[in-house]
């Protein structure tokens, strides 16, 4: 292979992701690892990237078994193959060799949601912040109470919260706007948070609606590690993720007998495929509660 020639197809591809498909810097920055590892095995095995076949492919993928997991050797086939179809689509590659390569089956987890008793001792432990407890409740309320993700609770601006009408205008993936709801009481908390604690800081000015200290956005680790933090206060057994209050919105929707497709809207879910797998965990609720309450369970 060409030295140099490798990256410049990848650095065109991720160039095509950002510019054409809108992907995140996240997403492109995961896309360009996973490419990165093919391009050094193609050094190391003396292949031409544009002449590789699907037994070359077989083997690189083969080669990562003891360092990558099922799901991350999975996701690097998908990364591959979108490359090697954007080589074929812009005339580098006259053929495309991942066709009929099949990914490796996943394990399906179902996700972790908490009781609605949890949710109320983690909204316990985030009020109980002396220094930022009225607008940590209110964020982590907002979570629970919209199902957004947490990179989506950073970027919210003021100018996408209305609080008269309770919803807010949510900027999720590929920059697609949604409209979700809130509660009364997420209502109060946000109230009480920007009228007593945020109009009176100085960056007040700032745009984004929960800001840090200089004025600028939270970040996504540091909200998560803030959850997680009140969660072992609040003597929470469960592992807590950056989706949990996500998951957790969804799945008690769900057995508050609301519709997938309603779910499927909130959550900004493309394909209610994705939205499916809580109809598994209200599944089990509803087996606890058959098994509970009827007198044959």
């Amino acid at each position: 292979m060409k030295p140099g020639k490798g990256e410049q197809f990848v650095s065109e591809f991720i160039n095509y992701l950002s510019v054409e498909r809108g992907l995140s810097l996240n997403t492109r920055k995961a896309y360009r690892r996973d490419l990165s590892r093919y391009l050094e095995w193609l050094r190391k095995e003396e292949k031409n990237i544009l002449g590789i076949r699907r037994d070359g492919l077989m083997r690189f993928f083969m080669s990562t078994r003891k360092a990558l997991s099922v799901p991350s050797i999975a996701r690097l086939m998908v990364t591959v193959r979108m490359f090697y179809r954007f080589l074929v689509a812009e005339g580098y590659c006259k053929e495309e060799p991942t066709v009929d390569m099949e990914s490796p089956r996943l394990a399906r987890h179902l996700p972790v949601a908490l009781s609605q008793g949890e949710v109320e001792l983690l909204l316990q432990q985030a009020g109980a912040n002396r220094r930022n407890g009225t607008r940590d409740r209110a964020m982590v309320e907002l979570l629970y109470s919209t199902g957004m993700r947490v990179s989506e609770l950073v970027n919210l601006t003021m100018e996408r919260v209305d609080l008269k009408k309770g919803y807010i205008r949510c900027i999720g993936k590929r920059n697609r706007e949604r409209i979700v709801p809130f509660g009364k009481r997420a209502g109060d908390l946000l109230e009480r948070y920007v009228y007593t604690v945020r109009n009176n800081q100085k960056n007040k000015q700032s745009e984004i609606l929960f800001p840090n200290p200089s004025g600028g956005k939270i970040s996504r680790s540091t909200m998560w590690k803030r959850v997680r933090a009140y969660a072992r206060q609040a003597g929470l057994k469960k592992e807590i993720g950056s989706h949990t209050l996500r998951h957790s919105f969804a799945t008690h929707l769900l057995e508050g007998g609301a519709d997938l497709r309603s779910i499927q809207e909130m959550l900004g879910h493309r394909d209610i495929s994705t939205t499916q797998i809580y109809t598994h965990v209200s599944g089990r609720h509803l087996k606890n509660a058959h098994k509970k309450y009827h007198p044959r369970g």
